[in-house]
């Protein structure tokens, strides 16, 4: 079976699982495991932030950040098409009351700069107050450029608004941009990372930011269950994964791209363009409903977006003969469906 539901379905590599055998570990809730500090550490190094905070999920870090950032009433801007927004279940209203403006996402994935300062509140007690921006990069597998994250900071600190970034996958902008991922991050107050989407580790995710907000952070983090006590096991796969997924991660992109103009190949689809391990597609004529069912049947897994678009993403362990194979599989189930 090909899965190219999403790089969450990433194994550990052999590196990995030696590492957390051999993990030099002790109480995270009390700061004394000195593999998860040594994560931390590196990571606040990594990204050009004071301080950091291992947790379990890239969910869980955007909450306790958001949590950290906002009172109860605050309101956050955020793409509609954003994570925060569409898949997390309301964390931020339903555990930390927090009021969410939302604005549409450009093509591009990117929220306007206008937009995004038509949205501030105005010093009204009418209103709640505007206090965080969020953006997503990559955002739908689509990369956001150093230039347009430094503006938003600037539009941020003109306004007197923080900057959250769900760096979910911000190696993969980084490796796409062919930056340093600490400029990409660099007008970031805060900032979330996952270690188990295309780095491979099996679990967990890094919050950075200043020491203080890190502090609320680790707090916050408390209150919603993510303190872990001996968690160098999980840690030091992610070490590992820093050390020696980055760097291949370029792999992962020539196969999307790959794939994608394959998939143009075939006339009854439409390919939309591929920015990073992402390839996004829909039929010209009808609904995906019937092709990801025939897909499955022939050894190969896909996301159903809605009735209409289907998602295919590139990680570890997917090779180009994979991706030759998943087209070839593309190709045949669109001619059987057709004869349906």
């Amino acid at each position: 079976m090909i899965d190219l539901r999403s790089d969450t379905v990433t194994k550990p590599t052999a590196a990995m699982l030696e590492a957390m055998a051999k993990a030099d570990v002790g109480d995270d809730v009390y700061g004394e495991d000195p593999t998860v500090n040594r994560l931390q550490e590196k990571c606040a190094a990594l990204f050009g932030k004071e301080a950091a905070l291992f947790v379990v999920s890239g969910s869980m870090g955007n909450l306790v950040s958001l949590l950290s950032h906002c009172q109860r009433g605050d309101e956050i801007i955020v793409g509609k098409c954003n994570h925060i927004f569409q898949w997390e279940q309301g964390g931020a209203a339903s555990l930390g009351g927090i009021h969410t403006q939302t604005i549409d996402n450009a093509k591009d994935g990117m929220l306007p700069l206008d937009q995004i300062e038509a949205a501030i509140r105005f010093d009204d007690q009418h209103c709640p107050v505007s206090r965080l921006v969020c953006l997503e990069n990559t955002q739908d597998g689509r990369v956001l450029s150093v230039e347009y994250m430094n503006s938003v900071g600037a539009l941020c600190r003109k306004n007197n608004l923080l900057m959250h970034v769900d760096g979910a996958r911000i190696f993969n902008a980084a490796t796409a941009l062919n930056i340093d991922v600490k400029i990409l991050v660099d007008a970031a107050d805060s900032l979330q990372m996952c270690f188990s989407k295309g780095l491979s580790a099996p679990v967990g995710s890094i919050v950075t930011g200043s020491k203080d907000f890190i502090k609320k952070a680790h707090r916050a983090r408390k209150l919603v269950g993510g303190g872990m006590r001996q968690a160098g096991v999980l840690a030091a796969a992610c070490i590992v994964a820093l050390d020696t997924m980055v760097e291949r991660l370029h792999e992962d992109h020539e196969n999307a791209r790959l794939l994608a103009d394959g998939l143009k190949n075939i006339c009854e689809i439409d390919v939309e363009p591929v920015h990073s391990n992402m390839v996004f597609f829909k039929l010209k004529t009808g609904d995906v409903s019937a092709l990801s069912k025939t897909l499955k049947e022939n050894g190969l897994l896909a996301n159903t977006i809605d009735r209409y678009r289907m998602r295919m993403v590139t990680h570890y362990g997917i090779e180009k003969k994979d991706v030759e194979r998943a087209i070839d599989i593309i190709n045949k189930a669109l001619r059987h469906t057709a004869k349906v």
